[in-house]
């Protein structure tokens, strides 16, 4: 059962969102059902991951935020799992470079990147450069966590020399500086929290919780996510 919070009204008024967030959970239960190692559901989960992101960008959606890797599943996860993770991240890179010229799609990276070796940090910064004037937008959380990201934001604005911090200033200095924030953010998986994620830029976002597992998550549960959303009211701290 999906289970659906407002925060907000100004009703959406059949507007769909312009930026989805989704935090793909459920790839090592959705493996552990079917006798196979967790592994095998981050495979599957990424051919998901792939589906889902080129579909929003077919019936419009401008931006999708995908919550790849925490960085306490990097600290706390076996390595072997954290290597298959990060294998496939760099299939999808080479993927990503090698689609780059044909395809209308900025490819934004939010996280510690001090995980990589130079030659993959190299690779991602030279994505971005490449894309950054595309039309579309998808950001990639990797190794990324909502508290470290404001840690790492507000040591950036003292280390330029900032003695006193705004909140325009701390939006400046963020992984997502410049990327409106998220409309709705989708968990699936059946847990109901955020796991670290988008912190900040959260703040108003409507949210879906849904039970299905990330690998098993369908096109068609994008529309009635959509669906949802356009009939939700948006107050941002106003009264009704």
């Amino acid at each position: 059962m999906a289970v659906n919070k407002t925060d907000g009204a100004e009703c959406t008024g059949g507007t769909a969102p312009r930026h989805i967030a989704f935090i793909m959970d459920g790839n090592g239960r959705w493996a552990k059902k079917r006798g196979m190692p967790r592994e095998y559901g981050h495979v599957q989960g990424a051919k998901v991951f792939r589906r889902i992101v080129e579909y929003c960008g077919d019936i419009g959606i401008e931006i999708v935020t995908v919550y790849a890797l925490s960085t306490e599943n990097y600290a706390k996860r076996p390595k072997s799992e954290i290597n298959a993770i990060l294998n496939l991240f760099e299939e999808y890179l080479g993927d990503a470079e090698r689609d780059a010229p044909s395809r209308d799609l900025r490819v934004c990276f939010i996280g510690d990147r001090s995980i990589f070796s130079p030659d993959i940090a190299e690779r991602m910064s030279a994505l971005e450069r490449m894309t950054q004037n595309r039309g579309k937008r998808l950001n990639v959380a990797i190794n990324y966590g909502g508290r470290a990201e404001l840690v790492a934001a507000v040591n950036k604005l003292i280390a330029a020399g900032k003695k006193s911090v705004t909140e325009a200033d701390l939006e400046t200095a963020l992984y997502t500086a410049g990327c409106p924030d998220p409309d709705i953010i989708v968990r699936t998986g059946a847990e109901m929290r955020m796991s670290n994620f988008l912190l900040w830029q959260s703040a108003y976002s409507e949210l879906y919780f849904i039970d299905t597992l990330w690998p098993d998550f369908s096109e068609r549960e994008v529309d009635k996510i959509i669906a949802d959303y356009k009939g939700r009211k948006r107050r941002y701290g106003a009264a009704e």
